[in-house]
């Protein structure tokens, strides 16, 4: 790894993407017209000082993860993308393994929805990105690390999530992701890290291990579209949960609404007004 010129690549492709195209609040007295490094860490999800020694050359060897991160924050094109991980010493990851990319056009869709929680999840259920207002509603992801980002995780082993599910419709709910964990494994037999992910939640869960081994199949058509949200602030909220597929990258885009001019469409907006300030702050 060039880690040098990895740290100045990063840093100039960060002055030139501009706030609102990241989609990202700025004050009025901004004098940077590019992402502050800061701005360019929470969108990428790694620490500031981590990122400040990428950009210094002080820490070498960034993981598959961490590239794709900044190249997803940085708004890089194919071939800027393939620049940045051979700068990192990696390679760009290919067909054959899950991939955790978000090309522009899907982006662009992502720019347009920005208004409603969204998030991206990886065929392996893991999240990709979430936005502000997801956040919002659903509680902070900036802080996962690792496993903590992989739904399966944090429903089967993990703190759950703000959703509300009788006993049976959490079964039903866990079911399915690991019937879709297991479709994935199918598509990805060479994916190494999806490997890793399977033996972990092996050996941390034995009701994973019950799934993984039943009859059943199962896939994301088979998780509950209406959610019942218990927000901190604004009470339990009902919302409609629509995941899109990305067939080309087997993305899972889920995206959170409520019927207008109801109860829970004033709480959602009220849930997104409160947490976005906060996150403003």
């Amino acid at each position: 790894m060039d880690s040098w010129e990895f740290g100045t690549t990063v840093r100039k492709w960060r002055d030139r993407v501009s706030p609102d195209t990241a989609g990202v609040r700025v004050g009025a007295r901004r004098r940077a017209s590019g992402l502050r490094r800061e701005e360019l860490a929470d969108l990428a999800g790694i620490s500031v000082d981590y990122l400040t020694r990428l950009e210094q050359g002080r820490s070498t060897s960034p993981s598959v993860q961490v590239v794709e991160a900044l190249a997803r924050a940085l708004r890089l094109s194919d071939s800027e993308r393939d620049l940045l991980f051979r700068l990192a010493g990696q390679t760009a990851p290919g067909s054959g393994v899950v991939s955790m990319r978000i090309p522009a056009s899907v982006q662009r869709l992502l720019d347009r929805l920005a208004g409603n929680p969204v998030a991206v999840y990886d065929a392996t259920w893991t999240l990709i990105v979430a936005n502000a207002p997801y956040d919002a509603l659903m509680g902070p992801t900036t802080s996962w690390q690792g496993i903590e980002r992989n739904s399966v995780w944090r429903n089967l082993i993990g703190p759950g999530t703000r959703a509300v599910h009788t006993r049976e419709e959490q079964a039903e709910f866990e079911a399915a992701l690991v019937g879709d964990l297991r479709l994935t494994t199918a598509r990805y037999p060479a994916d190494q890290r999806l490997q890793r992910l399977v033996d972990d939640l092996r050996a941390q869960s034995p009701r994973f291990v019950e799934l993984w081994n039943s009859d059943r199949v199962a896939d994301h058509q088979d998780h509950g579209r209406r959610k019942v949200i218990d927000h901190p602030g604004v009470g339990r909220v009902t919302v409609d949960c629509d995941t899109l597929i990305v067939a080309g990258d087997d993305l899972r885009i889920m995206i959170y609404t409520a019927a207008p001019e109801t109860i829970d469409a004033e709480r959602l907006a009220l849930a997104i007004v409160l947490g976005t300030q906060t996150l403003v702050d």
